[in-house]
């Protein structure tokens, strides 16, 4: 199969197929080039049936949700870019044919689609808490999963129980569960991000709250996060993961790197953990300006930083 029947499965699937579609459009960042197909997926089953045929056929392909924390080269994406997004976004109560919740929890299913922020606003409609930390992170629950998002000391592995993955060698759907180590969830890692199983949908868990305050504390998050970080221009939000015994973004302030520019690219003179786009920044410009100061960090304070944006290569 070539990338033209894969994109005639897709159609026939009901998804929706765009050519030479401008990646830069479907990153936060804002750069890249095109891709050669955009599929929008319609369902779980057209997503598993289009990556098993893709992995058999040796069709390249990546799946996408907001693209939060990607950036694709200038040249663009040689293949098909899966896009998940408001077709897989349902979040509901889990019912009787969802995984056991935990005792005395209750049970949150969302598709791996919906946006973070829509399944904090749900939790909260819900009086249920414990998800207020991820209120602002521009991502999907996919990619929150994938990648054990967090922030002001919560983190993904604090809530979620159990998730419906894609194992891409087998073609199998199957279940996992954070008590049987199906997860591997660590700083800003799983074992989805070393063996490539797509997520499809995740559960969580969470005890019962004050809606008031739960909603007092999601608004006084998002009030800090618009205060100190540099939520106006385009970025991928902290560039590098966080080194133990440090933070990324002093080391890169202590360096002298406040406001260092390649291009359009830039270090955020607000915060120095942050690569912004000021405007008319190329993925190259990026690139270039990480490299930089991970070079010039590890010259200067002896850290060694790791980048927790993916660079996605044509």
């Amino acid at each position: 199969m070539s990338l033209s029947g894969l994109c005639t499965l897709a159609a026939g699937l009901g998804c929706e197929v765009r050519y030479n579609e401008p990646l830069s459009a479907h990153t936060t960042f804002k750069v890249g080039g095109e891709c050669e197909a955009f599929i929008e997926i319609a369902s779980a089953d057209a997503l598993v049936r289009l990556i098993s045929c893709a992995r058999a056929e040796g069709v390249k392909y990546y799946v996408l949700g907001k693209g939060s924390n990607v950036v694709f080269e200038d040249r663009g994406f040689g293949g098909a870019v899966l896009h998940i997004g408001q077709q897989m976004s349902e979040i509901m109560l889990c019912g009787s044919d969802d995984p056991a919740v935990p005792d005395g929890l209750t049970g949150i299913r969302a598709d791996a689609g919906a946006g973070l922020n829509r399944l904090c606003g749900f939790a909260c409609e819900n009086s249920l808490t414990g998800l207020e930390f991820a209120y602002g992170i521009p991502g999907t629950v996919g990619g929150a999963v994938y990648m054990n998002a967090g922030a002001y000391g919560g983190e993904i592995v604090d809530v979620i129980y159990a998730a419906d993955i894609l194992d891409v060698r087998t073609g199998e759907i199957r279940t996992v569960r954070l008590d049987d180590g199906g997860f591997g969830l660590s700083y800003r890692c799983s074992t989805f991000m070393d063996n490539g199983d797509i997520i499809l949908r995740a559960y969580f868990a969470l005890p019962a709250g004050d809606s008031k305050e739960i909603r007092a504390k999601m608004d006084d998050l998002l009030s800090r996060r618009k205060e100190k970080q540099p939520l106006d221009f385009p970025s991928a939000g902290s560039t590098f993961k966080r080194p133990e015994g440090y933070y990324a973004g002093k080391l890169i302030q202590d360096s002298g790197l406040r406001g260092f520019t390649v291009g359009g690219a830039q270090v955020s003179e607000k915060h120095c953990g942050f690569v912004i786009n000021r405007g008319g920044a190329t993925a190259a410009d990026i690139t270039a300006l990480i490299d930089h100061i991970k070079k010039t960090v590890l010259e200067q304070q002896g850290v060694e930083l790791e980048c927790e944006v993916r660079i996605i290569p044509y």
